[in-house]
């Protein structure tokens, strides 16, 4: 479904991405874990379309949309969930769902997927016309996630989702990727908690100062050396 190619991306003079290549398949859930300034955040802004690379290719279904901008990225099935939740602070958790649907003039579709949402979250059916940013940074996060869900993504990319959360919320976050995963959507995660990724994912890569130096299953990733003593804290 996604092939990233030899990817360089640089900030200026300062190259964050070095030839990163990463392949995510149709119906997997993929974790690419690593230490704080390695370029996860780069990475997959660079795939959703808001970060410009230097030089390679990303594919997409076999299309090369490297060049193409994010809201036509959005209007192919590629959804974002950012680092930081960014939510609407002054508009409500139905109004924000809505937005997360903007392109799409389908609005029986649209409601579907809204009751999708608080199927999926009933704590934000508890309170949809509540303003975004009198709300905890669990919720918040829950609503990010639901708002990228309005559009009905194919592929859904997840940037540092635990960040900022208490355990238990870090712990609903990814069993709702896993359900999300579960239902047929595509999932590439980006994430600084390798142990929770990991947990999860069907496939990971480790990403240390722009390279990728290490590929395999999630379960191998775990019980390698490397991983554990870097990442896993054993």
């Amino acid at each position: 479904m996604l092939e990233v190619q030899d990817l360089y991306v640089s900030y200026g003079m300062m190259e964050v991405l070095h030839g990163v290549d990463i392949s995510v398949q149709d119906g997997e859930l993929i974790s690419v874990i690593g230490p704080n300034g390695a370029g996860k955040t780069t990475l997959i802004k660079t795939i959703m379309g808001l970060v410009k690379p230097k030089s390679g290719k990303i594919l997409y279904d076999g299309q090369d949309i490297t060049h193409l901008p994010a809201h036509k990225r959005a209007g192919l099935g590629i959804g974002y969930v950012p680092e930081g939740r960014h939510v609407f602070g002054r508009l409500t958790v139905e109004e924000n769902l809505t937005i997360g649907a903007y392109s799409s003039s389908d609005k029986e579709k649209l409601k579907k997927n809204i009751d999708m949402v608080y199927e999926i979250f009933p704590r934000l059916a508890e309170r949809k016309g509540q303003l975004a940013r009198t709300m905890s940074g669990g919720e918040q996060q829950m609503l990010a996630i639901g708002r990228a869900l309005t559009l009905s993504p194919r592929l859904l990319l997840i940037d540092e989702v635990s960040m900022g959360l208490m355990p238990i919320m870090v712990n609903t976050c990814f069993k709702v990727i896993h359900d999300l995963n579960k239902r047929g959507i595509t999932v590439l995660v980006v994430e600084q908690n390798a142990n929770k990724a990991l947990k999860v994912a069907d496939r990971g890569y480790v990403l240390e100062t722009g390279n990728i130096v290490l590929t395999d299953t999630a379960e191998n990733l775990r019980g390698n050396d490397v991983v554990q003593k870097a990442y896993l804290g054993t």
